[in-house]
């Protein structure tokens, strides 16, 4: 995963480990918590796009880097399951060799960790490691340059169970364009047959990353819906990582999924809060309705621990990042890729917490935090 934000960090070996945090409980804090008496701790919560990992941990090797705390904190976060980005997204690997090489280091890691960590082939897979209290690793791509010229790569990919294919990131790639690509292209013939072989093996076609154009080419080419499972709102926030209403509305009205990030993005100065995170929570729903907008943090429940020292290494991942033609407007030298007050393990209680304090009932919230991307993901692999 060359040059991918958290394969950046956690291979920073600068960075010391710090210690174990404490390991909040997925509950109310008491009577006057607007969650008090809201059963959370029993929610299916579903991160559509993600990590778990430990970026303080001195690692060359993303999918070594789980250790008790990881394990423990993901726990106590009452995470369900989380779309893992595997394989290639840009760098000078190549990209089919990098890619197979990335899903057997982590079904090695799921093996190594039976009792914690289970595959999601499934929406039943989904549920069944909320009812073991297991992490479920969803296997997904952020750029499917790994197909090369031959869509029949989607069977091989498939087979080895990934279940979500981001077609493109930044930048354009022979599918379609990305966000970043100024000419706005759509998507391309062999992009249409890729669609079409996505649709045929039951799996997501996802749409975070992409051109405007290449977004709604997509949604009206696939026959099954599709989703966005890590953006933000272009109407609350004029930046093209984020998507135009008429974007999530097409997605919507295919019966498809729309997750909110939980960064930069959210805010045209880079540092973003997580009231903002509800901000572009709270226009999805008005644009797409509350049965169809969830969460793609973009990031993992453990967090960073030391800031400052992180802090001296955004301008050198910044740098790598535009030096590689990867990097997106909003992006810059001291932007966190992350929302600094909504992250560590009480992300998701927070969350819960700031959207009841907004008026949201808890069955809306329920469905935001897992149970709009169940409903998707039973729609699309099956029950």
């Amino acid at each position: 995963m060359a040059i991918d934000r958290r394969a950046f960090v956690t291979r920073a070996g600068a960075l010391a480990a710090l210690g174990m945090a404490s390991a909040p409980v997925l509950a109310a804090e008491g009577a006057g918590d607007p969650i008090a008496g809201w059963p959370i701790a029993d929610w299916i919560i579903v991160n559509a796009l993600g990590g778990l990992g430990d970026p303080n941990h001195p690692t060359s090797d993303t999918r070594s880097a789980i250790t008790p705390r990881v394990l423990a904190e993901a726990h106590a976060s009452g995470l369900t399951a989380v779309n893992v980005t595997l394989g290639y997204v840009a760098g000078p690997e190549e990209p089919f060799e990098a890619t197979v090489r990335d899903i057997a280091t982590t079904d090695r890691m799921i093996r190594e960790n039976p009792r914690d960590l289970m595959k999601i082939l499934s929406a039943a897979d989904i549920r069944r490691a909320h009812a073991e209290r297991k992490i479920g690793l969803l296997y997904g791509f952020q750029n499917c340059a790994m197909m090369g010229k031959d869509a029949t790569r989607v069977d091989v990919f498939t087979d080895l169970g990934v279940r979500v294919f981001q077609l493109t990131y930044n930048p354009a790639n022979q599918i379609g364009d990305g966000s970043m690509a100024p000419e706005n292209r759509g998507i391309t013939p062999f992009g249409r047959e890729v669609i079409a072989r996505l649709n045929d093996r039951r799996v997501m076609v996802d749409l975070s990353h992409s051109g405007q154009r290449t977004c709604l080419e997509a949604a009206r080419a696939s026959r099954a819906p599709i989703s966005i499972n890590h953006t933000g709102c272009r109407a609350v926030t004029d930046l093209p990582r984020n998507k135009t209403d008429e974007e999530l509305r097409l997605v919507a009205e295919k019966g498809g999924f729309v997750g909110i990030y939980f960064m930069p993005f959210l805010d045209r100065t880079g540092h973003a809060t997580a009231a903002e995170v509800v901000a572009h929570i709270d226009h999805a729903v008005n644009v797409c309705g509350e049965d169809h907008v969830g969460i793609g943090t973009d990031g993992t429940v453990t967090q960073i621990d030391d800031l400052k020292t992180y802090g001296a290494m955004l301008a050198a991942e910044n740098a790598q990042r535009r030096a590689a033609g990867i990097s997106a407007t909003g992006e810059g030298p001291d932007t966190y890729p992350f929302v600094v007050d909504l992250r560590g393990p009480d992300q998701f209680c927070k969350l819960a917490r700031l959207l009841a304090a907004k008026g949201y009932p808890p069955r809306r919230v329920e469905k935001i935090l897992g149970l709009n991307f169940l409903r998707y993901a039973e729609e699309i692999w099956g029950g």
